[in-house]
């Protein structure tokens, strides 16, 4: 059966660097990862204020969507064409220890909110379908490792079903020392087969 979607688009966001479709569009000139995050969002030229209050892995998630949307330039009067899939491994675990820091503090009676609203993984998704108006299927889901066949899988039934036209998957880990964004777009246009190698490959890629 001929594959009938295909990867139109794909970005990495690494402690060392941000790329696009395997060109490198920035190099990380410190040791910050969130003053790294910081660098992209003035580099993309953004105005979201709200970036600034989010944990790292909403801003990373935040950050790579920004980029491929509108690198891909999908249509902006369609919100309802994009669904999300997401998933990592650590869940918002380093949010959540920040959290339970806090709780614990002998200095601190009330926990801070604003930690608080980011210890769900999916809070940096939500972030993304409120700053592009995206009003259909997202999911998170949390694994031991990449799992492209399952990301593939889930992908193609969401648009056999016409549930959307285009999707947003992307890996998302931030936990200690690790940091990686991997996102990539499917849809009926393009040039790169979606299939479970395809998507293999390009997560390596970094």
């Amino acid at each position: 059966m001929k594959n009938e979607y295909f990867i139109s688009g794909f970005c990495h966001i690494t402690t060392e660097e941000v790329s696009v479709n395997g060109t490198v569009i920035l190099k990380n000139k410190t040791t910050d990862f969130d003053a790294f995050l910081k660098n992209i969002y003035q580099l993309k030229e953004l105005n979201y204020p709200k970036f600034f209050k989010m944990d790292s892995l909403s801003k990373l998630t935040f950050l790579g969507a920004e980029i491929l949307l509108k690198k891909e330039a999908i249509p902006s009067e369609t919100p309802k064409n994009i669904a999300l899939l997401f998933s990592n491994k650590s869940s918002s675990l380093e949010t959540d220890r920040k959290h339970q820091k806090s709780i614990q503090s002998e200095s601190e009676f009330y926990p801070s909110p604003a930690v608080f609203v980011y210890t769900l993984p999916n809070i940096g998704m939500g972030e993304v379908a409120i700053r592009h108006q995206l009003q259909t299927e997202n999911a998170f889901f949390v694994f031991e490792q990449f799992q492209a066949e399952f990301l593939q899988k889930y992908t193609v039934s969401l648009l056999q079903e016409k549930k959307c036209e285009h999707v947003l998957c992307g890996w998302t880990e931030v936990d200690g020392e690790t940091r990686h964004g991997f996102f990539y777009l499917v849809s009926q246009n393009g040039k790169m087969p979606h299939t479970k190698q395809n998507i293999q490959n390009l997560y390596t890629q970094r």
